[in-house]
Formats: C-alpha cells, sequence, structure tokens
C-alpha cells in the first residue's frame, strides 16, 4: 500500500544562512513520501541557488509569507500540507509522525512544538521562553494539513503578516480537532540582537491590525495568548523560570521589550496609519 504524498512547502527570503540545514532536514526524514516545494521572496543572496539543489519545485513570489505558502498549497499534489519556513529546521521523524497523527479521521491538522536553537545570551532567552510554549493549544498553531480541510478553512488570509497562523488554526478548530506530536521543529534564531528583535516585533504588530480585526478580543492585553497570559505562564514555573537567573532575567526583558515595542507598532497602525481592510 502506498504512503500517502506530503508536500513541504517552505517559504524563504534571504536565508543563504539557513536554507541548507532546513531542507537537508527535510530530505532526511524518516518518511519519504515527500514532495518538497520552496516559495522564494525575491532574495538578492544565494537562497535561490540553494533551494534548487534539494526541492522538486522552486518558485518566486511575493509579497509576504501568507502568499507565498498559498500559492505554494496551489502548486503542490500531496495528500497533506506541511508548511514551515525556511530557518526551521526538523527533527527526523517529525513527518511520520504527523502522517500518524492524521489516520485518527478526527485530526485533520497538527500541532509541532518549536524549540529555538540559536547564538549568543539573547538566543537563550528566547529558547527558554518558547520552552514554556510547548503543549499551550492557545500560543502554538498547527503547520501540517490535510489539504481538504486546508482549502475549506480558506487558507492563510493574505492581508496578514502577523497572527496568520493563530487566524488559520482558529479556523480550522471549527472544523477538525487540532491533533499534536511529540517530535520538534528547530527554529533557528541565529545570533540574537536585542534592538533587531524588537524592531521586528514593532513590524509585525503593526501588521496585527488585520488579525485582530478577524479575532476580536475585548483587550489584545488580557487575550488567552496575550501579555498577561504569558507572564502568567511563565511566573507559574518558577523554578524554570530561574533556573539560570541572568537567562530568566534576560528572557523577562526581553519579553516586556517586544511587548512595548509591539504596542507601538500596532498603536501606529490602528490610530496613526488607519486599520487595514478586514
Amino acid at each position: 500500500m502506498s504512503k500517502p504524498l506530503v508536500s513541504v512547502i517552505v517559504t524563504s527570503r534571504n536565508n543563504a544562512d539557513t536554507i541548507t540545514n532546513c531542507l537537508a532536514s527535510i530530505r532526511a526524514q524518516t518518511y519519504q513520501s515527500i514532495e518538497l516545494i520552496v516559495v522564494d521572496n525575491n532574495s538578492r543572496d544565494e537562497t535561490p541557488v540553494i533551494a534548487r539543489r534539494y526541492a522538486d519545485k522552486v518558485y518566486n513570489l511575493g509579497p509576504e509569507r501568507s502568499a507565498q505558502r498559498n500559492f505554494g498549497a496551489a502548486q503542490a499534489t500531496g495528500d497533506y500540507l506541511f508548511i514551515i519556513d525556511s530557518d526551521m529546521r526538523l527533527e527526523p521523524r517529525v513527518v511520520e509522525a504527523c502522517v500518524t497523527a492524521v489516520q485518527d479521521p478526527a485530526v485533520q491538522a497538527v500541532i509541532v512544538p518549536e524549540h529555538s536553537i540559536g547564538d549568543g545570551f539573547w538566543a537563550k532567552c528566547k529558547s527558554l521562553e518558547r520552552s514554556f510554549y510547548v503543549g499551550q493549544d492557545t500560543i502554538e498553531a498547527a503547520r501540517f494539513f490535510g489539504r481538504n480541510i486546508f482549502e475549506q478553512a480558506g487558507k492563510y488570509s493574505e492581508e496578514m503578516t502577523g497572527g496568520e497562523d493563530w487566524d488559520l488554526s482558529r479556523r480550522i478548530a471549527q472544523l477538525t480537532r487540532i491533533g499534536r506530536v511529540d517530535e520538534f521543529i528547530l527554529h533557528d534564531e541565529g545570533r540574537l540582537y536585542f534592538g533587531k528583535t524588537l524592531k521586528k516585533m514593532y513590524y509585525y504588530a503593526g501588521n496585527a491590525v488585520a488579525y485582530f480585526a478577524k479575532n476580536p478580543t475585548t483587550s489584545a492585553l488580557t487575550d488567552q495568548s496575550g501579555p498577561l497570559a504569558r507572564y502568567k505562564l511563565f511566573f507559574s514555573r518558577p523554578g524554570k523560570l530561574f533556573a539560570r537567573p541572568l537567562v530568566g532575567l534576560g528572557m523577562l526583558t526581553l519579553k516586556t521589550g517586544e511587548y512595548a515595542a509591539g504596542g507601538l507598532g500596532y498603536i501606529k497602525a490602528k490610530y496613526i496609519v488607519g486599520s487595514p481592510r478586514a
């Protein structure tokens, strides 16, 4: 009996430093019935050249990852879609575990937990932060989908460049049960810098206005995945938070800085620039 085909879709933009490890990890999966698709967004480095060494199909499309993902899904021929970014790599049994999970007819989408890796002090802080999110359905989002459920849910919202993973998972959860696996995605943060991290949060929070327009909440501050809920989660495990005191304090500092930058980006986009069309 033939195994179902899994189309792994990788979005990229100027990721020459990480895409080799990403694509090599996909080719090294214990589950071999894989179609590998890369959708690049006008990279100016060697990303497309590297992609062509590993991928079955390589395309160029912008402007942002939601459009890239939907385009890749449209080109895919697999029964299942697994969508990741090019700064991620997969542990060897990830795809196999996902295919096993969806053998339950009630499950047609799967969460794969993430572990951050990288260089330097702030990367250690980010790794600690992400470790708190494992098993948290309100924070983690599905990345592996049955093709039919992906299309039925309406795919990724292309007006979003922030929160689009949660938005799709919320819509899918209304249609099917979302499962999870114990294998990990390794998210390569590289060398993380405090200022650049805050700048990135400012950018994505500014684009999150569309997410909250489609997923209204009484307050972004008190939302179940918002700042107060996350601080509560961090302090619910003080032994873990302060096992390495400097890293724990650094993580809280970094997260607080991200929320401050994100708040400024959100306020600017919503009240100064103007809300995008929902």
